[in-house]
């Protein structure tokens, strides 16, 4: 087990609920209390600021956005304790950080430093008192997080997953098993791999002593955000389309697996119906592969989604799902910047998606000032939106 280094650790009770209060929305937990331990890794945020114009972004009409927590380099994954902490993932960085609103005011003010050294630490999830964060290669468990944010330490649940860094970041969630699903993205732009751990989404028993991963779905070249129907149970998860072939072409993806080794295509067939050049004529047919729920856009990099289950926003987003759409990187004119809403037709596919928030993109000078990762939903309703390029964290608010 590995310790942080504190040169003092300084006691402070800190009283009071995380939930995010909200005269708009109903909690969906009750209100908990807890005394967090204040250290050398804490910082104050209260007065962070960001160098941000949140008039230039748009979104329908009731809906106000605000900055959430500013100062928190390279906000990546999202996850929520019980008690509202907020636990926040790095990509380019090496920190994990827990984030609270300790005055419940709709605004974080305690920036906690778990842990830095780490390998894109992207991945955080949370079950049972404990955070989980996934490195490239390691998954690491901080036990009894919330009584130790101010002296934190963490242990190696699993430490063999492949070394390789393209694609080798990390979204990870608890299933409804109880098991913890970890996806392994293609080394690769293109490639067909021998070994099947590659372009899948795996799952692992971190219960257990000893555990092993075993792929859960084949053929998805990056995935790094997912979460389960309510409804169904089913998983659902975003996909980033292969480069290369064009501004628009192939789109990148929403998928649902409905069962275990279900393969969704890759490298053989894009976005369902495009035929890889290179790789095509080395796997089957395309009915032998699942289709896609919802084609994205070309190079958009949909990246965090979630089932939106609060009270605050209209009835019309319930079981809805928020996409996160990180923006493109190699297209002669920039796609994605956006979050958006899918509406479900049914259990495994899409009937419409539609822009929820744009803004980041400025379209006639193409410069980019945000790109939203991931998005959380908090205990009242609200939703919280991860920007890695502003770094910071925006809350939506329903006024109506």
């Amino acid at each position: 087990m590995k310790n942080l280094k504190l040169s003092s650790l300084a006691l402070m009770a800190v009283a009071g609920s995380f939930l995010v209060s909200c005269s708009n929305g109903e909690s969906k937990n009750k209100e908990t209390k807890q005394v967090v331990l204040a250290g050398d890794n804490m910082v104050d945020i209260s007065t962070a600021t960001a160098e941000v114009d949140l008039n230039k972004l748009n979104l329908p009409e009731g809906f106000e956005i605000d900055i959430w927590a500013a100062d928190v380099p390279n906000a990546r994954s999202l996850t929520i304790s019980d008690n509202g902490t907020i636990f926040v993932g790095n990509r380019h960085e090496d920190k994990v950080y827990a984030l609270i609103d300790s005055d419940s005011d709709g605004k974080a003010d305690k920036r906690f430093t778990l842990a830095s050294d780490l390998r894109s630490p992207n991945g955080v999830a949370f079950k049972d008192g404990d955070l989980y964060v996934a490195e490239i290669s390691r998954i690491l468990k901080f036990p009894n997080i919330e009584e130790n944010l101010g002296n934190p330490s963490y242990e190696v649940v699993y430490d063999q997953y492949p070394e390789e860094g393209h694609h080798g970041w990390k979204f990870i969630a608890f299933g409804p098993d109880g098991m913890l699903y970890v996806p392994v993205g293609a080394p690769c732009n293109i490639c067909e791999s021998e070994d099947e751990i590659f372009a899948s989404i795996t799952r692992i028993d971190v219960s257990k002593a000893n555990p092993t991963p075993e792929v859960y779905a084949h053929g998805v070249r990056n995935t790094v955000g997912f979460d389960w129907d309510p409804a169904s149970g089913n998983l659902w998860f975003t996909d980033n389309g292969r480069d290369m072939m064009g501004d628009d072409i192939p789109n990148c993806e929403l998928n649902v697996a409905t069962s275990k080794d279900q393969h969704f295509g890759y490298p053989y067939w894009h976005e369902g119906s495009v035929k890889d050049p290179e790789f095509g004529n080395s796997g089957e047919g395309q009915s032998a592969y699942v289709q896609p729920a919802a084609k994205l856009g070309a190079h958009v990099a949909p990246l965090g989604m979630r089932f939106y289950e609060g009270a605050m926003f209209p009835s019309s987003y319930q079981n809805q799902i928020f996409i996160a759409k990180h923006g493109s990187w190699n297209r002669s004119k920039k796609s994605g910047y956006t979050v958006t809403v899918a509406k479900k037709s049914d259990n495994q596919s899409i009937a419409s998606e539609q822009d929820f928030i744009t803004g980041w993109l400025d379209d006639e000078s193409q410069e980019v000032w945000g790109r939203p990762v991931d998005v959380q939903e908090l205990p009242d309703g609200s939703l919280l939106i991860s920007d890695d390029l502003a770094n910071l964290i925006y809350r939506v608010t329903y006024k109506g």
